[in-house]
């Protein structure tokens, strides 16, 4: 059995939960500047789900970036912990819908494991139909094999950005809200620049979605090629790195096939000097 799409469904999980090479990993995290009782959900996890620390062992610890993409000997150890085989069908999905879970899905990418898909919906689709849910505890000690072989290509940095930045075949789409993009919103987090990267496509990851699941493929093809989206190729971008990953997730579904993320994002490219900014339009 393997995944057909990158995203399954609440009825698909729940026919396989007991699959004995499917692991479940819970990748949630809140969003800036958002409280623990804001989200009902928190405290709760799908069965048997194993909690995947996007901001602990899930993240480089040589930089001060947040999110960024840790080498491939900490993820593959950081995997092995969480009992991840080379073999395992893995599931993720987060307590908000469509939010840090594609950067999970990303990731196992980028370590050349394809078996790997979003839960359409996330907790809530899950919750709202009745399907059976735990306390999130303290996470259990597993051993896995996993052995990835991270691909660089999966992830741009500044530097490549900069290079390809007046290449008409690259195109930058920005998940940032439209008023962070266009410098009339301020960013949450100090000391970064507003605006955006020059020749860049303004793209609110929103838009990638109806409520918490993702468009169709149909209403997502015709999302990307309202901006002029065709067949170039496409770095994705964001705050810092998480977002930008479902506006991958929708380019991916949508059949895309030429697709990037800048790892250090509006964190790095937005602060003081560095890098060209487009503001103020």
């Amino acid at each position: 059995m393997d995944f057909p799409t990158p995203l399954v469904t609440t009825e698909w999980l729940a026919a396989h939960l007991a699959d004995e090479d499917v692991v479940i990993l819970d990748a949630s995290l809140p969003k800036p500047k958002a409280k623990p009782e804001d989200n009902p959900l928190n405290g709760l996890q799908l069965p048997d789900a194993r909690f995947f620390a996007i901001e602990g062992d899930f993240s480089a610890h040589d930089t001060d970036l947040p999110h960024m993409m840790p080498s491939e000997a900490q993820f593959n150890e950081a995997a092995r912990r969480l009992g991840i085989n080379n073999a395992s069908k893995i599931v993720v999905y987060d307590n908000l819908g469509i939010y840090s879970a594609p950067r999970a899905w990303w990731m196992f990418l980028a370590m050349r494991h394809t078996q790997v898909a979003v839960l359409d919906g996330g907790l809530p689709a899950w919750v709202l139909e009745g399907r059976p849910t735990e306390p999130a505890e303290k996470m259990k000690v597993f051993s896995g094999d996993f052995s990835g072989k991270y691909q660089s290509a999966f992830f741009q940095s500044a530097d490549e950005v900069l290079l390809h930045i007046d290449d008409a075949q690259v195109k930058v789409l920005d998940a940032r809200s439209s008023g962070r993009f266009h410098g009339t919103e301020p960013e949450p987090r100090a000391g970064l620049r507003g605006g955006h990267i020059p020749n860049s496509v303004s793209l609110p990851f929103p838009e990638m979605l109806n409520g918490t699941h993702l468009l169709t493929k149909d209403q997502l093809i015709v999302k990307f090629h309202s901006l002029g989206i065709h067949d170039e190729q496409l770095t994705f971008s964001c705050g810092s790195g998480l977002t930008a990953c479902i506006l991958t997730l929708g380019a991916h579904v949508a059949g895309f096939k030429h697709l990037s993320v800048y790892d250090g994002s509006w964190s790095e490219w937005g602060q003081p000097g560095e890098f060209p900014v487009v503001s103020g339009t």
